[in-house]
């Protein structure tokens, strides 16, 4: 199978300091990997280069076996590249309407565009607060409609700035509970995180950035029952 990303001499600089200087990036379709490291080790830096939101140097790119740019940002990675940040933007309308702007965006029909959202609703268990103000949800909530608000957009590739860091009891294990069946549905995931549970997901692959390294560990894929 053709690997979903592939980047060689990934590197990033702040002036004079390297943050990171990475040989070799491969991400494989539908696969979780989490990025681990000491804070400021590079690794929100690194997700916001993958989405195109800072800009660094790279020897070679390619997404789905097609060679591309990340400075001008490919629009076939803008179209296919979803990030969530830690503390995910609200808009101050409603909670359906927060996880549709992704499909308003893009021109999708009304009647298509409030079954994607009911369908996502549901995904997230956030059906209840369809019409709940923003400024009114819990962290809990707030995390889990940044999900289906990038879900719904079908990424292929899904990069989440530590998304349980602000989380603790039931809607830390909420979350946790999203990210396996967002790989099932074809999405590729990379997670920044120290989250043990997340880092100990079956089948998650663990890339870790160390002194401006990035190391991978493999972790054998638990086949489903």
């Amino acid at each position: 199978m053709t690997a979903l990303l592939s980047l060689e001499g990934l590197r990033k600089r702040f002036g004079e300091r390297e943050l990171f200087n990475i040989d070799r990036l491969q991400i494989q379709q539908a696969a979780a990997y989490v990025l681990t490291g000491l804070n400021g080790a590079g690794k929100s830096t690194l997700l916001r280069v993958l989405a195109g939101l800072e800009q660094a140097e790279a020897q070679r790119v390619c997404f789905l076996g097609q060679e591309v740019r990340l400075s001008p940002y490919s629009r076939m990675m803008r179209e296919s590249v979803v990030y969530v940040h830690q503390h995910p933007v609200m808009f101050s309308t409603s909670v359906a309407h927060n996880i549709g702007y992704g499909l308003e965006a893009r021109g999708l029909p009304k009647a298509e565009i409030a079954r994607l959202v009911e369908d996502a609703m549901d995904w997230a268990g956030v059906e209840h607060l369809r019409g709940s103000k923003p400024l009114n949800l819990s962290g809990g909530e707030k995390q889990r409609i940044a999900l289906a608000r990038a879900k719904v957009l079908s990424p292929k590739l899904l990069l989440l700035d530590e998304p349980t860091s602000n989380l603790d009891g039931a809607a830390r294990e909420q979350v946790i509970a999203l990210i396996p069946s967002l790989v099932r549905s074809g999405s590729s995931v990379i997670m920044a995180c120290h989250d043990r549970d997340l880092i100990a997901l079956p089948g998650v692959q663990r890339l870790k950035l160390r002194e401006g390294r990035l190391q991978m560990r493999r972790q054998q894929r638990v086949q489903a029952a």
